[in-house]
């Protein structure tokens, strides 16, 4: 028995007349047992054979043994609830990552297991949409590597939200270029899938026009001019690639047609073919823009230009996000950000609040040009 139980025993004794030590550990036979030990001092004149100090030891191997064995339970279950956290925690962050890398609708497809076949490729109409900075070699060419990957990247995030906005599947950036398409994994029919993808090159083009003044504050002094150019037909879409790495896209003449489009397109134009033209033109007012025969076609293809929707066609307007007033121009660069920006000029608008009213010495009606005593002087009649 240890010293420290031995002196806690004689204390309690001594001080209460009776002592329980709930686990003392002994060995017997070579083995550890654990057992509990109440003790009592008695003193009786009718039993005095009894008298003095009584003990009994209570075997308790197998009771603690057990105790022992749940309370290492309960700390593994901890252990593994906490392991089970952090590992949902690294799925979380590995998924929010992940959805960087894909379209949503692709994203959504792979994790709630939609497709039937993740291998299979199938025919699909749909509406391709190809866009491209101009002259963005030259651009990046003048340009410190710290703007040009600050411009680069507000304008993929600005088409990004507008494309996803729209219901395009984001196929892939190449460097500056853009690749939508429209009508897998979900489509409305053809006409819906290409005036989607038409409004949402409109909108485009908008917002890289709302986005000049501030691309030119970046050093883009010329601002950025897109070209675009959409086109609809059958293509061979699903998963490419090999065991190791896959890519969802879409193969076939429309989209290299899509991609010719948009290389002889004027700046800041968009241009369709006449697959397209034939599904929007009771909406869209186009104009015949001339007859090619793209690299790697046989056959000339009828190009239009678009111009803007008729006046019956009632589409989602863009938000606008630029404002200039007569003091203050407000520019939200990432409209994903809408929420923050609007928090920030909130702080500022008290932050200025605040400086105003302590230039006019902690009077807050200076700060709202009162006129208090002009106005009572006028009101008060003559007598």
């Amino acid at each position: 028995m240890p010293k420290e139980q031995i002196n806690l025993w004689e204390s309690e004794i001594c001080e209460h007349g009776h002592v329980l030590i709930p686990q003392i550990e002994i060995d017997v036979a070579g083995q550890t047992r654990v057992f509990s030990l109440l003790s009592t001092m008695t003193k009786d004149e009718s039993f005095s054979y009894l008298n003095g100090i009584q003990g009994q030891f209570i075997d308790r191997t197998e009771e603690w043994k057990l105790r022992r064995e749940r309370q290492e339970l309960m700390e593994q279950k901890v252990r593994d609830r906490e392991l089970i956290e952090e590992k949902s925690e690294q799925l979380e962050r590995l998924a929010t990552r992940l959805a960087r890398y894909l379209s949503p609708q692709i994203y959504q497809s792979i994790f709630a297991d939609r497709q039937e076949n993740q291998e299979a490729t199938r025919r699909r109409n749909l509406t391709v949409f190809f866009s491209d900075i101009e002259s963005f070699t030259d651009l990046s060419d003048t340009l410190e590597p710290e703007r040009l990957t600050s411009i680069i990247n507000s304008y993929l995030s600005e088409m990004s939200a507008i494309a996803i906005d729209c219901g395009g599947t984001i196929d892939k950036f190449i460097g500056d270029a853009i690749m939508v398409f429209f009508g897998d994994p979900e489509t409305l029919g053809a006409e819906a899938d290409a005036l989607r993808a038409i409004e949402m090159a409109m909108r485009m083009g908008e917002r890289v026009q709302e986005l000049q003044h501030h691309w030119a504050k970046e050093g883009a002094a010329a601002g950025l001019h897109v070209r675009m150019g959409i086109t609809t037909g059958y293509c061979t879409v699903g998963n490419f690639g090999s065991d190791q790495r896959l890519d969802y896209t879409a193969l076939g003449s429309p989209v290299n047609l899509a991609a010719r489009l948009q290389s002889i397109a004027p700046r800041d134009g968009v241009l369709v073919s006449e697959d397209t033209y034939m599904l929007i033109k009771d909406h869209v007012e186009c104009e015949h823009f001339s007859e090619e025969t793209p690299k790697g076609f046989v056959r000339p293809v009828q190009v239009y230009q678009v111009k803007d929707f008729k006046a019956d066609y009632l589409r989602d307007e863009s938000i606008p996000l630029v404002h200039r007033g007569d003091r203050v121009e407000v520019q939200v660069i990432d409209s994903s950000d809408i929420r923050l920006a609007i928090e920030e000029l909130k702080r500022i608008q008290v932050e200025f609040e605040n400086r105003f009213e302590q230039a006019n010495g902690g009077n807050p009606a200076s700060a709202n040009g009162d006129r208090s005593e002009d106005s009572d002087t006028a009101d008060t009649p003559e007598n």
